[in-house]
């Protein structure tokens, strides 16, 4: 923590990396059965000006047995520190390395972002690929308007929400609850089988809502 106090006193704009905003929510890490980074590929303040996040973070936190935290890519300055020092991405609420989350839910809100997801990505320590990462890291599954044509970045994602986000986000926090440290493909294809979430690696037919 002292770590991440230093690199805050070294940026330009601290507020970005800080949290603890009005309607914010910072639950018992060990209380919960399943944990999840709401991921916006650019800038705190593009990102907290997204609906869909917000609602996707207070649907999540009502849950007693699921938490869910923030993270937005960082800007060159802390991208910068963070490699320098070789700390890897936080979230905002807990300060936790987002390879410590069960899943990471990355928006997917215009092209022009698709650069962002690999610096996210990059600075957490997590590999780009969906077939180069094994059990030991977190769900990584995308959804948001660009969602509807998933292939450009489909390589990237264990798993893809087409459509809105809230209708699935319970039932894919729920196939983690499920059995968080069993088999990876037993997981996916648990989400295969929610409407709307596409999983690349099984090429599945989505589901009609």
């Amino acid at each position: 923590m002292q770590e991440i106090n230093d690199i805050l006193k070294s940026v330009e704009m601290p507020h970005r990396y800080i949290g603890g905003e009005f309607g914010s929510i910072r639950k018992d890490w060990d209380a919960a059965g399943v944990r999840l980074c709401l991921a916006f590929p650019d800038t705190y303040e593009m990102g907290m000006s997204n609906i869909g996040l917000s609602i996707l973070y207070h649907i999540v936190n009502l849950r007693d047995d699921m938490l869910a935290e923030r993270v937005f890519a960082p800007w060159t300055d802390m991208e910068e520190e963070l490699r320098r020092r070789g700390l890897p991405l936080f979230s905002l609420e807990s300060k936790r390395p987002l390879k410590d989350f069960d899943v990471i839910g990355i928006g997917l809100p215009y092209e022009l972002s698709y650069t962002n997801i690999l610096t996210v990505l990059e600075t957490s320590g997590i590999p780009f690929r969906a077939k180069d990462r094994d059990g030991s890291y977190p769900l990584v599954i995308a959804g948001g308007p660009c969602a509807f044509n998933p292939e450009p970045v489909a390589d990237l994602f264990d798993a893809i929400v087409l459509g809105d986000g809230e209708k699935a986000i319970i039932g894919i926090m729920e196939a983690v609850l499920h059995d968080p440290q069993g088999p990876r493909m037993d997981l996916l294809v648990r989400l295969a089988k929610i409407d709307g979430v596409y999983v690349p690696v099984l090429k599945n037919k989505v589901n009609k809502a």
